[in-house]
């Protein structure tokens, strides 16, 4: 396991380490321990958005409405723990979010699959939909008074590491052990592999993919908590943007946008290696606009990649029809 792992990711693996050791080179404040602190820090909430991605992704969809969903979620919730100090109405508010963000997934999963929509005119509706609900909702106004629990489980370190960070590794964990330890994760990739192979197996693949959407939601919901923790405010124009850095650091990390190949570890070292290049090049004083050229150029390789790999494999299956890969495996 260790050893597919391994050779799986390795790869970007030895990227994220090239690209560490420049910046150690070009800009002397990047391996500080405060440096390395805020980059854990900053790359927590694309980690989180993309470990739901990669299922959305990993059954051949996208989704689009992430950031706006992520500021439904934070308003609402917002509103109802400001200016409290419970722990219930905290937590409550939590489970609010959370709810909130399945909601959103649930939807853009039965209408893409109901309907036979392309998931991605329907999250692109359900960006605007969501982004013009949580502006409706507030007035356009932004949540201050956060309650203090909140505000300090978004600064503190636990071992050294930010609380916040913690969280992403353990969602990201738990991500790995569906994908890779289950009967459903099987079946995620099976669906982006062969969706028609799947559904003459028997089982329903519109509820798969509903499935992967709502998980998908589910990790929103819990990215509006976290954004709230650090920043301590609740805003309906938070978000914007990161549904690109979400399904970036999935595409960077080896999965495939046409379905049913790619991994928890290769999203996480995609949304480490975004956050590297970031927070690099910032310290090395390179403009916001030249930042965002540097990292579309990134993720055009990494979709040129996936294109090549994809054609490469097509080509040996043709020339070596004897060493074609094995159909992926479908639990009955």
């Amino acid at each position: 396991m260790i050893k597919r792992l391994v050779l799986g990711e390795a790869g970007i693996g030895v990227a994220l380490v090239l690209l560490a050791g420049f910046f150690v080179i070009a800009a002397p404040n990047f391996a500080t321990e405060q440096n390395l602190r805020n980059i854990m820090t900053q790359i927590t909430l694309n980690t989180v958005l993309a470990v739901g991605m990669t299922f959305v992704i990993l059954v051949g969809g996208i989704d689009l409405s992430v950031g706006s969903a992520m500021a439904l979620c934070a308003v609402v919730s917002g509103t109802m723990m400001a200016g409290s100090g419970s722990v219930v109405t905290l937590i409550g508010a939590i489970l609010v979010s959370v709810l909130v963000g399945g909601v959103v997934g649930w939807i853009n999963g039965f209408v893409s699959e109901q309907w036979r929509v392309p998931s991605f005119i329907v999250t692109l509706a359900m960006l605007n939909v969501a982004r013009g609900a949580a502006e409706r909702y507030t007035d356009a106004a932004t949540i201050y008074d956060l309650p203090a629990a909140l505000n300090d489980f978004g600064t503190i370190t636990l071992l050294g590491i930010p609380a916040v960070f913690w969280v992403a590794l353990l969602l990201a964990g738990a991500g790995w052990f569906v994908l890779s330890r289950t009967v459903f994760g099987r079946l995620i990739y099976a669906t982006g592999n062969n969706e028609e192979a799947v559904r003459l197996s028997g089982h329903k693949t519109s509820r798969i993919k509903i499935a992967a959407f709502m998980i998908a939601g589910l990790t929103v919901g819990i990215a509006a908590i976290l954004y709230m923790a650090r920043l301590n405010i609740a805003s309906p124009i938070l978000g914007q943007g990161y549904e690109l850095n979400a399904i970036a650091a999935v595409v960077i990390g080896g999965a495939s946008l046409m379905g049913g190949r790619g991994s928890m570890a290769g999203t996480f070292l995609g949304a480490c290696l975004l956050g590297v290049l970031t927070n690099g090049l910032l310290l090395m004083g390179v403009s916001d606009f030249e930042r965002q050229i540097i990292t579309g150029l990134v993720i055009l390789v990494a979709v040129v990649l996936d294109a090549y790999r994809l054609r490469l494999a097509r080509k040996l299956a043709v020339t070596q029809p004897a060493q074609a890969p094995a159909p992926a495996m479908i639990p009955s």
